[in-house]
């Protein structure tokens, strides 16, 4: 035997002692061991999930994979093994990769004619690699080549039962006898003597010669080689063969027993009427078993003395079951335990030695017991006596080829829910079917009951410790017979499955107990097989085991090659010829490792994942095996959860050699495999026709294994070579899989395979619309061989019903739904029929009431929509899904399918009572009526295109000329239905075509040409290459010819429509016209101009170019134009009239000596004279208003231009509206009563209004007078503001400014108030100074407005000023400058914007007001500021007595003074009165204030616009200015002639206004506030910046002075200022002590504040 290297991974712990197990808990930290190459990985205590595992990662440069150097290529098609052909391989385009469903659809047919093929993506398609080979672990299966192939396992299972039976017997058959001088095969020689009738029919004809042939017995013919053959099979076969004929029917009535129903299907028929559902000990005396049990026990000796007994004195149970566990520590020994000289295949021994070889640490047991899932077999067992030897403290199992518990249960395990980690039991997902959970699964368990163990290996070898948790005593021994425990002392065990029995229970009794005894169970055998667990691998680890073992067992088989100087490298058909060899040997035993079967949902995809990988675009790519099972065309997306392996991807991780064996998908489901990376992988394929003869094939083969395993090829553990399958018919083909391709496998078609060496694949099933009678199909298969189905098929189809509403998909659904229909309908009939015909009586399921009884009925029944659980709803019987219906037993809590219900042993009532009795319940989820309901839609759905079809053919067939409406409904019909129609395009062409022929038709019967025209012009207009295209296409679409070809179209299209007969009616009404219009041309003095209207309109009605219309509209157009002449001749017309009708009669070709042509012709000319003379007049410089009025007059009788008329009247209109005001208001403005002058506005807007006019109408130059002395008024009074330069309109706009400034300075509420701080400033730190009340409203200055910007405190008074009123800004001044006030010290000047006029003067300049033509816009403000003016003097006047003042009516005093300073109104007396009294009383400066008569402006006048030229040419003299600088002299144009026929007087031009008598000459340009002038006259003061010296001042101006008594001397303008002195200025004269200023105020520098903003 050729034993691979270590398993890495799995080799290690060694076996723990049972102390260690029992005081220690494993630690989760790794250790590290060595692996055959030296290389160092973690070990991992067995309870330590997959998950949390970690292992060197995989190098991937290390591994062919796609487009990598060491990626194997695409090789010519070899000469195979066998001889097989090549199975197709596909290369799809770019394009086609895109839907992988549409190519399955184009590949389909070819592909299934060879079972599988193969896709190789297109070069662009290349996903990457997405497991995390560091986190990645897996677990392996062990297989033994020569054990997978069927012959081969059948060879060596009879051997092996022949062999116990000759031991059981006393001979021991250790080798095989000899037959000249070669071993004979005594297998071979049992099957040619069975097919030639079996050993008395060939002793009969003397057969045995042939059989030796056909042995290989060849050449001289020994004389003796049929009796050698003879003897051998009548020694060693003949005795056991017969012991088979006696004892095979009761064991398989045992299996069938245990199994709760028949071994279906099977080749014989099954002893097995009836089961009777009780104990073993119900079987019949006479049965086989009993009988062959008698056989083998006649010649036993007597047992042994018992040394050791223990008594029991539990009750017996009804319940089979064993559980002994043979560890003779102190207990119990087994009377017939003896040393074993034959060691058997599945001993016992073997196993454990290779377990503690390879230190596997999951438990493994033979078969599925009932507990493990109602899936496979009714529960006969009580799973707490179950247990099983330990190996590492885990359960083993005695026998050789095993297959995992945890990968049937998906638990179990410590290290991982399964084998390689299924936990669809956790996440909701179900496993796609137990045969992948191991590559193998079982029919049934061997035996219903937990098995007992024995002590392995021979009497006086240490038994295998056992953890405590596991160790069972003797006392749950149970004998198979009775069942029963006591008389442990006789118990018989047999030496192979460990079943015992009481020596009295087996008929007849044994008297005598022989070593190594067998049960008949174990000597007929039961066939039984699969594949050991292996050991725990990462990716990298598996690798070096697999590259190991392929290098280790190819290198001393490859020769030699002289041309490389090494041996031969090894090629693929190297490998697969000695795969095959490997599988066929009977001697060679080579074991491999497979990891197969590993759940991506645990371990990961190797395609990207959406939860994982969302940024990689193949996370979503439909090729990604992930997305296709849940394809928007796969029938899988109407599952609705998912089942690993068949939706959700399994992955495979494979070696050299290993192997998967024939099988086809569960639910005959295609499925995909792509490899990731690695070697070949080699698939042989069997096409879905030839799956029947295949099965026939191998039951032909191996009848031995299919006749205790009718489903053996539900298990994948068997292999058949390609050659015999082909000697048996079967078509078998082949392809070689490398990395970055697809295999695909189709529906039925069974496929097997192997590895080459180290490879990742994965694999999924989909199903497209095709699929689904398959999947029927594989339904009723799994049905029949009682295997539960992965999903119900009928709930796919339902939901497939509900969801898709499609009619492709009701295409394929609605078969399948009346199938289901009808199968579901008659399994109902059939049942009911069975509950009617044991009780005939009302039935409330059918609701008819029974001819003899009217009993009611018991039978439980109701509908049931709510969706279940799988184990709620899968028959007890067969294992399928009850949907629709399902039958429940509530005493055993069984559901049953319709086809079971009743008949099957549910629980312990009769046949009838299973019928009838109200323990049983029948469940409907749908009525009769709803399910022809729902399948009625879908299939009248699916028959929608079919029933359009017929509509169509009806209507073809049943009129010779199909009507237009009809054939459109059809179309319109067929357009809606969302499928393809077979007959829908060349319709629909048909009905294009006589829509094209009805739209030409209309032009011809309809008016919509001549708007279709229309509406084209301005396209045409845009589109100018195309217009003389469209005009001759017009002409030709308008020719009658053309309407006699469309009615020979009609006729040849065959069809009809009402525009047909109205074309042809229209055909012939335009030979009618035609005649009446000849007629008429004839005539023409005979028919009048509307009748010759009315005969064209009718022809350009028919939409056709008639040659006769064109005659009869010029006709037309010529009477027209006479009557219309003759129209206008009798009223007024225009210039452009008379032309346009002058040059119509041209163009319609009017004679020339027409009437009316030469009448309009003289009229025009006159026109023209009239429109010459009137454009004259209108554009002459001075206009003629008589000659106006003339043409005016004239242009009634004549056609003239209507523009110029209007222009004409525009001007005498204008004309005599002026005149008419201007009059008006020269009379108004002489009105005695002055409030009905007008306003001066009014009369100003009538002037400006001339301009307009080239004249002046008269009396313009009377009312131009009046505006003149009534706007010398006004220069008066911009003369008293001093804006004498300023325009007229800005006097008002000055006024109404000193209006509200006054206001505010003249408001008498404004009371005299002691110094106050302004709201947002400080209190003032010296606590002795008295302050003023504070207020937020308190008004400061001499603008009297609240606090603004920045506020300057006087040193003097404190009070606060603003520095915007003083003109001071914010960077002159400093912070400790002193500053006293104007009203403090008379030589501060106040800056003044404008002059401010004397009270007494505006008084005198309202004196004049009535005395004005009009009424001034400015008479209200003037009157507004005389009486403020005037009311504060009234207000004022007690203040004004020089006899009552006293010094304390200072502050008084300065408050009023401040307010007069701040008004815009000059009080000359009250202001001098106050400057006296301040000076008399509180003097600052050294001198008494100068008398004030007026106060002018201290603003620097605006140079001019010459003044400013002659500074930048440097020229004082303004007659040195160039000629074109120089100012214009006021000149008046020469006046044009007035209107005014008697006014013969040139106007007189505009005189200046008269100076006032009493404004001084020489004060035209002050600046001063309203000083009288010095002695050295008026000069401008300049502005200087701020400075500590008076005259550097900026705010200096100067007083006319008047004194006539000569009390006040000139001013020294030289003094030193005050103003912003550094120290406190100290008057010469000492005041009087009242008016000295308080310290407090004196004390600190002038307060600067800053406020809000001044108000205007």
């Amino acid at each position: 035997m050729v034993s691979p290297p270590s398993t890495g991974g799995a080799a290690t712990t060694g076996v723990l002692p049972l102390t260690n197990l029992t005081n220690k808990t494993p630690e989760a930290v790794p250790t590290k061991t060595l692996t055959a190459n030296g290389n160092v990985y973690p070990v991992y205590a067995p309870h330590i999930p997959f998950s949390l595992r970690r292992a060197p990662p995989l190098d991937m440069s290390t591994v062919e994979r796609r487009g990598h150097p060491l990626a194997a290529r695409e090789t010519n098609k070899r000469v195979r093994p066998h001889g097989l052909q090549e199975a197709p391989t596909f290369r799809p385009t770019e394009e086609e990769f895109k839907d992988p469903m549409e190519y399955f659809r184009k590949i389909s047919p070819e592909g299934s004619k060879y079972g599988i093929a193969k896709i190789i993506p297109p070069d662009s398609w290349n996903p990457p690699f997405a497991i995390d080979t560091e986190k990645f672990h897996f677990r392996t299966r062990r297989q033994e080549l020569n054990s997978v192939e069927g012959s081969t396992r059948a060879n060596l299972n009879y051997l092996d039962q022949l062999a116990k039976f000759h031991k059981q017997h006393g001979m021991n058959l250790n080798r095989f006898p000899s037959v000249d001088k070669r071993p004979l095969d005594l297998y071979k020689l049992k099957k040619a003597v069975e097919t030639r009738g079996g050993f008395e029919k060939v002793c009969k004809l003397k057969k045995w010669a042939e059989i030796g042939r056909d042995l290989g017995y060849s050449g001289k013919i020994m004389s003796s080689l049929s009796t050698s053959l003879k003897n051998s099979f009548q020694k060693w076969l003949h005795p056991y063969e017969e012991y088979l004929r006696v004892a095979k029917p009761g064991v398989q009535q045992q299996l069938e027993f245990e199994y709760g129903g028949p071994l279906t299907p099977s080749p014989a028929n099954s002893p097995m009427k009836r089961s009777h559902q009780h104990t073993p000990s119900s079987l019949r005396d006479d049965s086989p078993a009993v009988r062959a049990s008698v056989a083998l026990n006649v010649t036993m000796k007597e047992p042994d003395e018992v040394n050791r007994s223990v008594p029991f004195t539990e009750p017996s149970r009804s319940v089979p079951s064993s559980g002994f566990t043979a560890v003779n520590t102190g207990g119990f020994t087994p009377v017939n335990l003896t040393p074993a000289s034959f060691q058997a295949v599945n001993s016992t021994s073997t196993a454990l030695k290779r377990e503690a070889e390879n230190g596997t640490s999951t438990p493994r047991q033979l078969g599925e017991s009932p507990l493990n899932s109602i899936k496979n077999t009714p529960d006969f067992s009580n799973p707490a006596i179950c247990a099983s030897h330990l190996t590492n403290g885990h359960i083993s199992n005695p026998l050789k080829r095993t297959i995992s518990h945890d990968s049937l249960n998906g638990g179990g395990s410590s290290t991982e829910s399964g084998i390689n980690g299924d936990c669809d039991g956790q996440n909701g997902r179900r496993s796609k079917r137990q045969k992948k959970g191991s590559h193998m699964s079982l029919l049934r368990p061997l035996i219903p009951r937990a098995m007992g163990e024995r002590r392995h290996g021979k009497p006086g070898e240490a038994s295998i410790a056992v953890h405590p948790f596991y160790f069972l005593t003797n006392r749950d021994q149970r004998c198979e017979g009775c069942g029963n425990r006591d008389d442990m002392s006789s118990l018989l065990t047999c030496d192979s499955c460990e079943s015992a029995y009481h020596q009295n229970c087996l008929d007849p009794p044994i008297k005598t107990v022989t070593p190594d005894w067998h049960c008949p169970r174990c000597l007929v055998g039961t066939g039984e097989f699969g594949f050991e667990e292996g050991g725990i691998y990462g990716l990298k680890q598996f690798q070096e085991k697999a590259q190991a073992f392929k290098e280790s067992y190819f290198a001393p088989k490859m020769p030699f090659d002289p041309v490389l100087n090494c041996k031969r490298n090894v090629t693929e058909d190297d490998v697969e010829r000695e795969f095959w060899r490997l599988v066929e040997s009977l001697t060679e035993t080579v074991e491999v490792e497979y990891g197969a079967d590993i759940h991506s949902t645990t371990h990961g995809s190797g395609f990207p994942s959406i939860e994982l990988d969302r940024l990689d675009p193949y996370c979503s790519d439909p090729w990604n095996l992930n997305i296709l099972p849940l394809h928007p065309e796969s029938l899988f997306r109407h599952i609705k959860s998912d089942i690993s392996g068949m939706t959700v991807p399994w992955l495979y991780v494979g070696m050299c050699f290993s192997t998967f064996c024939w099988h086809n998908e569960d639910h005959y489901t295609y499925s995909a495999n792509y490899q990731h990376f690695g070697a070949t992988k080699t698939w042989y394929g069997i096409p879905g026709s030839d799956a029947k003869r295949f099965e026939e094939a191998m039951r032909q083969a191996v009848p031995e294994l299919f006749e205790t395993q009718p489903d053996l090829l539900f298990q994948l553990v068997t292999l058949l070579p390609p050659d015999q399958l082909k000697k048996a018919g079967v078509n078998v083909f082949a392809l070689d899989q490398r990395a970055g391709q697809f295999v695909i496998t189709f529906p039925q078609a069974y496929h097997a395979g192997f590895n080459h060496g180290f490879n990742f694949n994965e694999a999924v099933n989909f199903a497209p619309h095709d699929w689904e009678p398959f999947g029927e199909a594989g339904v009723e298969r799994l049905q029949e061989f009682r295997r539960q189905p992965c999903f119900s098929h009928d709930e796919l189809l339902m939901t497939a019903a509900a969801r898709d509403t499609t009619i492709k998909t009701s295409k394929w659904l609605a078969p399948a739904l009346e199938r289901l229909r009808n199968r579901e309908l008659r399994q109902r009939e059939e049942f009911l029929k069975r509950h009617l015909d044991f009780n005939d009586h009302y039935c409330k399921i059918v609701g008819e009431a029974g001819a003899e009884s009217g009993a009611g009925c018991e039978l439980g029944f109701g509908m049931d929509e709510q969706d279940l659980s799988e184990e709620e709803y899968g028959c007890n019987y067969c294992k399928t899904f009850t949907y629709l219906s399902r039958y429940l037993c509530h005493k055993s809590s069984k559901v049953m399918c319709l086809l079971h219900a009743g008949t099957y042993e549910c629980c312990d009532a009769s046949e009838e009572g299973r019928h009838t009795n109200a323990q049983h319940s029948l469940k409907y989820r749908y009525t009769d009526e709803g399910l022809k309901a729902v399948v009625q839609k879908v299939v009248d759905r699916a028959h929608m295109p079919e029933a359009w079809q017929e509509k169509l053919d009806k209507v073809l067939d049943d009129e010779p000329k199909p009507a237009l409406k009809s054939l459109r409904s059809l179309v319109s019909e067929g357009e809606r239905i969302p499928y393809d129609l077979p007959g829908l395009p060349d319709l629909k062409k048909f009905v294009d075509k006589c829509n094209e022929w009805v739209d030409e038709a209309t032009n011809y019967i309809t008016r919509k040409q001549q708007n279709r025209r229309k509406n084209e012009k301005a396209w045409r207009k845009g589109n100018p290459a195309k217009a003389a295209e469209m005009e001759e296409r017009d002409k030709e679409l308008r020719k009658i010819e053309n309407m006699h070809k469309l009615l020979a179209e009609a006729d040849g299209l065959s069809f009809d429509c009402p525009e047909i007969s109205t074309l042809r009616q229209r055909s012939e009404a335009i030979d009618q016209f035609r005649h009446d219009a000849q007629d008429a041309l004839l005539n023409l003095g005979m028919h009048s101009t509307q009748e010759f209207e009315d005969l064209a309109e009718l022809g350009k009605g028919f939409n056709v170019d008639v040659p006769e219309v064109e005659e009869l509209e010029k006709v037309v157009k010529q009477m027209k134009w006479n009557d219309q002449a003759r129209e206008m001749r009798s009223r007024s017309q225009t210039l452009c009239d008379v032309a346009e009708l002058i040059r119509q009669g041209v163009e319609l070709g009017i004679p020339p000596n027409n009437d009316h042509l030469i009448y309009f012709k003289e009229a025009h000319i006159q026109g023209d004279l009239w429109e010459a003379k009137a454009k004259e007049l209108i554009n002459a410089e001075t206009v003629h208003y008589q000659q106006l009025e003339a043409l005016s007059n004239q242009a009634s009788s004549l056609p003239v231009s209507r523009e110029t008329l209007v222009a004409v009247d525009a001007i005498l209109t204008k004309q005599r509206e002026a005149h008419k005001q201007i009059i008006s208001m020269y009379e108004r403005s002489r009105d005695p009563d002055f409030r009905k002058r007008p306003k001066y506005k009014a009369v100003r807007d009538v002037l400006d209004s001339l301009s307009e006019l080239n004249s002046k109408p008269a009396g313009t130059i009377d009312l131009e007078k009046e505006i003149k002395r009534h706007e010398d008024w006004m220069r008066k009074g911009k003369k008293l503001f001093g804006k004498a330069n300023a325009p007229l309109h800005i006097l008002h706009t000055h006024m109404s400014q000193v209006e509200v400034h006054n206001e505010h300075c003249f408001d008498v509420q404004d009371m005299p108030r002691m110094p106050v701080e302004p709201a947002s400033r400080e209190q003032t730190p010296d606590p002795d100074v008295s302050q003023g009340t504070k207020s937020t409203r308190d008004v400061f200055c001499i603008c009297r407005q609240i606090e603004a910007g920045m506020m300057i405190e006087c040193e003097l008074c404190h009070e606060w000023y603003h520095g915007k009123c003083l003109k001071i800004a914010r960077g002159k001044i400093k912070e400790d400058d002193k500053y006293t006030c104007p009203i403090c010290d008379w030589r501060v000047k106040i800056p003044r914007d404008a002059a401010r006029p004397k009270l007494e003067d505006l008084q005198d300049w309202q004196a004049e007001i009535p005395n004005l033509p009009f009424q001034p816009e400015e008479e209200t403000t003037l009157d507004n500021i005389i009486q403020t003016a005037q009311t504060f003097r009234d207000c004022m006047r007690p203040y004004i007595n020089p006899v009552m003042t006293t010094p304390d009516e200072v502050t008084t005093q300065r408050f009023y003074l401040r307010k007069i300073e701040g008004a815009e109104v000059l009080l000359t007396h009250e202001t001098n009165f106050f400057r006296a009294e301040l000076h008399k009383w509180a003097p600052v400066a050294p001198e008494p204030p100068p008398i004030l008569s007026y106060s002018l402006s201290t603003r620097k006048p605006r140079p001019t616009k010459q003044q400013k030229m002659m500074a930048e040419l440097g020229i004082d003299n303004p007659d040195d200015l160039p000629q074109k600088f120089r100012t214009k002299q006021h000149t008046f144009t020469k006046s044009r002639k007035s209107s005014d026929a008697h006014s013969t007087k040139t106007p007189q031009p505009l005189q200046p206004a008269i100076r006032r008598s009493d404004t001084p000459l020489s004060l035209t340009h002050s600046a001063s506030t309203g000083n009288a002038p010095s002695s050295h006259g008026h000069s401008h003061r300049i502005p200087q910046p701020i400075s500590t010296t008076h005259a550097e001042s900026p705010y200096s101006a100067y007083y006319p002075m008047h004194s006539p008594q000569g009390h006040h001397p000139p001013h020294n303008y030289n003094n030193p200022s005050p103003t912003f002195a550094w120290q406190n200025h100290i008057p010469d004269h000492n005041p009087s002590p009242g008016l000295v200023p308080s310290p407090g105020f004196a004390a600190h520098a002038p307060m600067i504040r800053s406020g809000p903003p001044l108000d205007p």
